[in-house]
């Protein structure tokens, strides 16, 4: 074909069509271009352009144009690449044809379709690789395509390879700089949890930054950090519209739906819902159209979550939001590890200290002050036996009976202070004494269980000394609960251990009280701090009228001491 053969129009149509497919690097936008300059070059009423599978034997989409919404939904499901259009798949050549019908491959249109004749059809090929087709049909006046158009077309076709390979490869640059974008946001956010973790910040405080710089980091509306407590999760801290400082504390059921799926999964999990709908996190009064959930694994087996909720751009968390979370959630749990065991550790440094002092108080209230009121009482005794006046006699009396309360109460003082029966024959011996004080003051029914199978052995063992103290320290904090609050009349006791863990349990049958309201009180905090430091768990159990049941459980494989007393440092005689 010359030159002649062609319009100037369509000359200079197709030099502008040029110009514009390669300076367009939007893939969408330029696969409306082409179908459309192939109808404006051809006359054609319907064009149409489909892009291959990756294994180049159907289409995975297919463009068109000329045909309305309204018979596209009569039509039904769009063509996959059988019948004529395949026959470029199969053979990708350029086909014209003046009667569709009429080629061996044809086998009618689907209810609904318009009528088509006239047909030219031109491959797309990029790098030397089928890429996709070219479809044309029903010239104008019902003439069929020539030449010319077959021509027009194939330029075109040339001129859309180039623009698809310009656009593939601006689509992959832009992708390139995103994921740096990405890497290097969730590098600079994984460095500042790293700073704050080493400067020593405490874990309050480092989980609001862990909820701002997650927030920030997947562009999410709202952000949730929930840990571990007790037998649920709690709201650790709280970021973005609509997630108020209040939450912070609020506790949250892990079989609440959508966390129950998340704790399942390893990796993070997206959720989304329809335009109406809304997810709903346990009553928390926070819903959401997404959320991007990640779990957080620590080292004791318990399991916390990251929540971020609805993102500030499109419907939907993306797979790359998916990948940067778990980055973000790994870096998360070790900072909050790291911070968690240094307050730990400060914690049991404190407790440490504590007991210290109160052993060294317990040991010179009984090595000084009760030596000497026991002198004096010596005293008094003697001179009342010493054939004093009448008067002095009951005044040497009544100062001997405020003696002997005065030595009891201290010695009550003592034990609750640092018994030395703890130190010196472990804590099985000691809760008996404690048990047999409390009832005998308070006139509480206590039956009391005591099984500690390291106490049975030959020769009898003893557990860790941290163990011991925690022990003992938790029952007698529920026991001084009971005295003080319940207004019970019966407590039931119980330490058994068994199978490497010491199970704890203070019944009682009082007033009870609702646990979820009593926030720190009744030396619960004291309580769960202890028991955490040596791996343990804690529940409480109540209500109003129904009493308390303390239930612990506390591993008892933590390290052994030998039976017997302590260093000198550790404690105090037992005699008086």
């Amino acid at each position: 074909m010359s030159d002649a053969q062609l319009s100037r129009g369509q000359i200079e149509r197709l030099l502008e069509v040029g110009r514009t497919l390669v300076s367009e690097l939007d893939l969408e936008v330029l696969l409306s271009q082409v179908i459309e300059a192939a109808r404006d070059l051809t006359g054609a009423r319907y064009a149409a352009l489909g892009v291959l599978d990756s294994d180049k034997q159907g289409l995975e989409r297919f463009v068109y144009l000329g045909i309305d919404e309204e018979t596209r939904r009569r039509i039904g499901p769009l063509p996959q690449g059988r019948g004529v259009l395949g026959e470029l798949i199969s053979h990708p050549e350029p086909l014209r044809l003046d009667e569709v019908s009429a080629h061996p491959r044809s086998y009618g249109f689907p209810a609904g379709h318009p009528d088509m004749r006239t047909f030219l059809g031109v491959p797309i090929t990029v790098r030397g690789e089928a890429w996709g087709n070219l479809y044309l049909t029903e010239k104008a006046g019902g003439q069929p395509f020539e030449e010319v158009d077959e021509r027009l077309v194939t330029v075109l076709a040339e001129w859309a390879a180039v623009a698809v390979e310009n656009a593939r490869l601006h689509g992959g640059l832009e992708r390139r700089q995103a994921e740096l974008e990405r890497a290097v946001r969730g590098l600079e956010t994984s460095a500042a949890l790293a700073r704050a973790g080493a400067a020593g910040m405490e874990a309050d405080r480092l989980g609001r930054l862990i909820a701002k710089r997650g927030r920030d980091l997947v562009r999410a509306r709202r952000f949730l950090l929930l840990l571990p407590e007790g037998e649920g999760l709690s709201v650790a801290a709280a970021a973005g519209e609509g997630a108020p400082l209040e939450l912070e504390g609020t506790r949250i059921s892990p079989e609440e739906p959508m966390l129950a799926e998340a704790l399942r999964n390893p990796t993070p999990r997206g959720f989304a819902v329809g335009e109406r709908a809304e997810l709903s996190l346990g009553g928390l009064g926070v819903g959401a159209k997404a959320a991007l959930l990640a779990p957080l694994d620590f080292r004791s087996g318990e399991r916390g979550l990251l929540v971020a909720l609805d993102p500030l751009a499109g419907a939907r968390f993306e797979t790359d939001d998916e990948r940067l979370f778990e980055s973000f959630a790994a870096s998360a749990v070790t900072t909050l590890s790291t911070a968690r065991a240094a307050e730990a550790e400060k914690l049991r440094l404190a407790l440490d200290a504590s007991e210290q002092e109160r052993r060294r108080w317990a040991r010179e209230l009984h090595d000084e002050t009760l030596q000497e009121l026991g002198a004096l009482q010596v005293i008094v005794e003697a001179m009342g036996d010493a054939g004093v006046p009448a008067r002095a006699g009951e005044l040497l009396q009544r100062a001997a009976d405020h003696i002997d309360r005065g030595v009891k109460n201290l010695e009550g003082l003592i034990t609750e202070l640092r018994p030395a029966t703890l130190d010196e024959l472990g804590v099985g011996p000691a809760v008996g004494t404690l048990v047999d004080r409390v009832g005998e003051i308070s006139g509480l029914a206590i039956e009391a269980e005591l099984e500690l199978e390291h106490e049975r052995r030959e020769p009898a063992e003893r557990l860790a000394a941290e163990l011991e103290s925690a022990i003992y320290r938790l029952v007698q904090e529920g026991l001084n609960n009971v005295v003080k609050h319940a207004s019970a009349a019966a407590v039931y006791l119980r330490i058994v251990e068994e199978d490497g863990v010491v199970e704890v349990t203070v019944r009682d049958d009082g007033d009870g009280f609702d646990p979820a309201s009593a926030g720190g009180g009744f030396g619960l905090v004291g309580m769960r701090e202890r028991v955490a430091l040596v791996g343990g768990s804690l529940a409480i159990d109540s209500e109003p009228g129904r009493g308390t049941e303390l239930r612990a459980e506390l591993p008892s494989r933590l390290g052994r001491q030998a039976s017997g007393p302590p260093p000198p440092a550790g404690g105090q005689s037992s005699e008086r």
